[in-house]
């Protein structure tokens, strides 16, 4: 059933919310987002990652300790990080999926939004948002945001989520800018490895904690808002992309109904 709350009204005062996951779809599929955004059809959710978010849990509450405490955590101690888990009254509400950080874009009419899972201060007031990740790889963690290609040098599609990885922290800045912050380029993502190579489970799965440093450029985000707001007043359908699983998911199954 195709949904009926908060879709594209150009006609309409109330701004229209549009997650940070929202815009990841219009960068991914063009055609996938006009439908879900304009005519209430999303893609199939995909199984919760009930694993990662225990993560994310655990590392909050591990950094939460310190934000109140106003101290450094033993990792960025480990890593030498001057900066210490910003204790804002807001924290929580930037955390929540349904509510997070927003800003009214006013030439669009979008409210954008988008759910952080940290973010630090330094002693000059500059903020450094941070992410969690979880994985369980053998690869060199220096390579964990690096794409891996094919031999002709574009990048496997089963690595493209790297490149979410990186807009995704550019979205944050971007919105903790907007709402009047300080924001450094830098930012990192804290990545929760399993360790595989253990001789046996114990019903427990051990970790290494490896901090990335990113330098994030959210110059693409204002000109990316502005390209979806004119693409969603399209009156026709965009036309499918090739490389887009749902696209030729939706495009095979037609062609099987024309032919049956």
């Amino acid at each position: 059933m195709a949904k009926t709350k908060k879709l594209f009204n150009m006609n309409s005062l109330e701004p229209m919310p549009l997650s940070r996951s929202k815009i990841d779809l219009f960068l991914k599929c063009p055609r996938c987002f006009y439908l879900d955004r304009k005519l209430g059809i999303s893609q199939p959710s995909g199984a919760p990652f009930t694993l990662n978010n225990a993560v994310d849990a655990l590392l909050k509450k591990e950094f939460d300790i310190h934000r109140k405490n106003k101290t450094l955590h033993p990792f960025q101690i480990e890593n030498d990080i001057n900066a210490i888990p910003f204790d804002h009254s807001d924290i929580e509400i930037w955390r929540n999926n349904r509510k997070g950080i927003r800003y009214h874009h006013k030439s669009t009419n979008f409210e954008v939004y988008g759910a952080i899972d940290d973010v630090w201060v330094t002693s000059e007031g500059e903020l450094i948002i941070v992410d969690y990740k979880a994985k369980a790889s053998k690869d060199d963690p220096s390579t964990f945001l690096v794409p891996k290609r094919k031999k002709t040098g574009e990048i496997k599609n089963t690595e493209k989520y790297k490149i979410s990885y990186k807009k995704q922290l550019e979205i944050y800045q971007w919105l903790f800018r907007k709402n009047g912050f300080k924001v450094s380029n830098i930012s990192y993502f804290i990545f929760a490895n399993a360790q595989k190579d253990k001789d046996s489970f114990n019903d427990k799965l051990d970790f290494e904690k490896h901090l990335i440093a990113y330098e994030g450029n959210d110059d693409w985000v204002e000109p990316t808002l502005l390209a979806i707001y004119e693409f969603l007043n399209r009156d026709s359908l965009p036309e499918e992309d090739t490389n887009c699983d749902y696209c030729n998911y939706r495009n095979k199954i037609a062609c099987y109904e024309n032919i049956t």
